[in-house]
């Protein structure tokens, strides 16, 4: 089975303009995000996904690999499936996001292996949720599962409710989990996904997997232990480095 593992990254960013070029540590960020993708096992291509001659330059700088899309797309997904017909041989498209400099390599690989399941279409990861903080920070996308691991739904609220127990005894007596943003795609599907318009329930969360749930895909799901920290802001660059120094 052939991957790709595609990782987009723009220059352009409201919060953090220039973002993949940043320093961190003596190395830019995504290089970083480019030399932990190639530790996974499973990978077949690695490329860099960028509507930025800057970013190529610099990708090629450091022996990488990257590849110009149009400035026009909305989302990372539709970035992949751009490149995605360049990797004839690659049966599953992954897209790794070009944020997450300390990202590990074993959650590329557990995605993958859900490919393994001839009927998975569409994979991401998720992970158990430990503290109140998480559960009911809007920031972070939470994920109701079936028995198979199939998503039920995502959401920014907890799902789901406890009817029966006050807020602070849901973990109690509930199981949540977070969704880990990284997502893995058959390539006929992934180029079917970015025909889909956005969704009335994608635009009332604003979490893009809603859209291909509301239009009938399955999206299958694995449980990682690793958690991954993206940096959306300049000031997130320390306090990872703090977290993360001993990967450095």
């Amino acid at each position: 089975m052939n991957i790709a593992g595609i990782i987009p990254a723009r220059y352009a960013s409201s919060r953090f303009p220039g973002k993949p070029l940043a320093d961190i540590a003596g190395k830019s960020m995504i290089q970083r995000v480019y030399e932990r993708v190639l530790m996974a096992k499973t990978l077949t291509h690695v490329v860099v996904a960028t509507d930025d001659q800057r970013i190529a330059d610099h990708v090629a700088d450091f022996g990488g690999r990257a590849m110009l899309t149009s400035p026009n797309h909305q989302s990372g997904t539709d970035r992949c499936a751009e490149l995605a017909a360049h990797f004839e041989d690659a049966e599953i498209i992954i897209n790794i996001q070009g944020d997450e400099p300390f990202i590990h390599s074993e959650q590329i690989d557990l995605l993958a292996s859900c490919f393994r399941k001839k009927g998975t279409q569409i994979a991401t990861l998720i992970k158990k949720i430990s503290n109140s903080n998480d559960l009911f920070n809007p920031n972070i996308p939470k994920v109701a599962v079936d028995k198979s691991l199939n998503a039920l739904y995502f959401s920014r609220n907890p799902i789901p409710f406890q009817r029966d127990f006050p807020e602070n005894q849901w973990l109690e007596n509930g199981e949540y989990f977070k969704h880990i943003g990284i997502y893995g795609f058959r390539k006929a599907t992934l180029k079917e996904l970015t025909s889909l318009p956005i969704s009335k329930l994608e635009k009332s969360e604003a979490l893009e997997p809603l859209r291909w749930l509301e239009n009938g895909y399955k999206i299958q799901t694995a449980e990682t232990v690793h958690q991954s920290h993206g940096i959306d802001h300049p000031d997130d660059i320390q306090n990872a480095l703090r977290e993360y120094k001993h990967l450095l």
